[in-house]
């Protein structure tokens, strides 16, 4: 390996996993100018969609095959824990290349009544070249949603895995290759935002790019776009997701509990979609703080590739102090802290924060506000179900939310009320591969993941006009 490159870390205990390139804007350039060349031979473009379809079944298969290497690689990098990359993250992503490769050839244009003398309709067509930004949570996931629609609809794809996690992507690119899609049309450049990922943000060939991670990046990521070719851009960005619990919440029993856990403490709470804000009404505030915190306290915080692990490392020593500092100036603004609050000594080396709930936190303060991607939820009472909304309402994101209630009105008034791109009511979930998911507010633009309109970021929409000779 030449030139620079990312030395890679694992979060469990700090040991080196290896090195990868960091890509410099030549070698972009260069990897685009081969994307281009794929595109326009049609080896993959000008198949037809079921011949696309045959071929990413066949990444699925691989995929599938390489499970536990592909579970274990994400858990490593990511410090992810081992089960919930198994049961999880692998499956899904394996569902989502699937889905998207039975989807190929299930779109379809419009015509329009224009008259007898002139036939009118629309179709949508590949952009060319596309890249996908990667955020380290979901390494393979997420690669899996952009993956499917983007080939799927012909283009070639370039991906940029996080700087931390790029290890699954690269397999999967191999396997790719495995699979028969023809080379280039599949690329992964590894390396860091500021080189790497600015070099196709500002990229004049580019047709469109998909990214997912913070507000702050996807911010500059837009910027370059417009400042370079207009390339078409998604943005799937932050959250501050509240769960809202109705005086009825308790009629859901264990998978009430069972539920708000999963939202809040899922990946160590490094999650976009985690449910960082408990919204309890009054009436049932000690009884749901008190059942939250036992089954917070009893989560299993471990080494990653250990099966029983519920909650592994943080990603980095950056993350770890930050997080601990907004906890520790809540409790110094008055919050109370239940449980948690501090680290759990699995490994010298890697960064385990306890599962913590705060409560007594004072309304607009900065930890009800700010997206700390850790293993901290607050909670805030409630009388009303308007005060309810104005508090789920009471921040800048709007990615997702949960709501607890078994009474329809007060469902769909909180469903339509709360200002995020997703509610879930009786559960916490973020949806199947049929439904949209992106974000309101500073959480989403110019796009959505999943479902038949996730071909929208990779498409555009031309208008063809005949006019008839009689």
């Amino acid at each position: 390996m030449t030139g620079p490159t990312l030395t890679l870390r694992a979060p469990a205990d700090g040991s080196v996993l290896g090195e990868v390139p960091l890509t410099s804007r030549e070698q972009v350039r260069a990897a685009v100018t081969r994307a281009q060349a794929a595109f326009r031979s049609g080896t993959w473009s000008a198949q037809a969609p079921r011949a696309r379809a045959e071929r990413l079944h066949g990444l699925a298969d691989l995929m599938q095959r390489d499970a536990e290497t592909l579970a274990r690689l994400d858990s490593e990098d990511a410090g992810k824990p081992i089960t919930e990359c198994r049961e999880n993250d692998v499956p899904s992503a394996i569902e989502s290349i699937r889905w998207f490769a039975e989807a190929t050839d299930k779109g379809h244009g419009t015509t329009t009544p224009a008259g007898r003398d002139v036939v009118a309709f629309t179709e949508r067509e590949p952009f060319g070249v596309v890249a996908a930004i990667l955020p380290w949570n979901y390494p393979l996931a997420m690669a899996a949603w952009k993956i499917g629609p983007a080939l799927a609809a012909g283009n070639a794809l370039l991906l940029k895995p996080a700087d931390a996690t790029p290890r699954s992507v690269l397999h999967v690119a191999e396997l790719a290759r495995e699979a028969g899609i023809p080379a280039d049309v599949l690329q992964v450049v590894t390396g860091d935002g500021p080189t790497t990922g600015a070099a196709l943000a500002d990229d004049p060939i580019i047709g469109a790019l998909s990214f997912t991670g913070s507000t702050t990046t996807g911010r500059g990521i837009l910027a370059a776009a417009a400042a370079s070719n207009l390339k078409r851009v998604s943005l799937e960005m932050g959250g501050k997701s509240p769960q809202i619990l109705l005086d009825d919440a308790r009629e859901f029993g264990d998978a009430l509990i069972e539920g708000m856990i999963e939202s809040a403490f899922l990946t160590s709470g490094q999650n976009c979609t985690a449910g960082s804000r408990v919204l309890v009404h009054e009436s049932i505030h000690d009884e749901v703080v008190a059942r939250l915190t036992g089954a917070a306290a009893a989560l299993r915080v471990g080494h990653p590739a250990d099966p029983a692990t519920q909650l592994g490392p943080v990603i980095d020593d950056r993350a770890a102090d930050r997080i601990l500092a907004a906890v520790d100036t809540a409790v110094r603004e008055g919050a109370t802290l239940v449980t948690g609050g501090g680290e759990v000594d699995v490994v010298p080396g890697g960064r385990y924060l306890a599962p913590t709930v705060l409560t007594h936190v004072a309304p607009g303060s900065d930890i009800t506000r700010r997206e700390l991607f850790g293993p901290v939820v607050t909670v805030q009472s409630f009388r009303t179900r308007d005060e309810a909304i104005a508090l789920a309402n009471d921040t800048e994101y709007g990615l997702a939310a949960s709501v607890w209630t078994t009474r329809l009105d007060d469902a769909l008034a909180l469903a339509r009320g709360v200002e995020a791109g997703l509610v879930s009511v009786g559960a916490y979930s973020e949806g199947d591969l049929t439904v949209p998911f992106g974000g309101w507010k500073q959480s989403g633009f110019g796009g959505v993941e999943k479902s038949f309109r996730a071909f929208e970021q990779w498409t555009r929409e031309k208008t063809v006009w005949i006019a008839l000779r009689h």
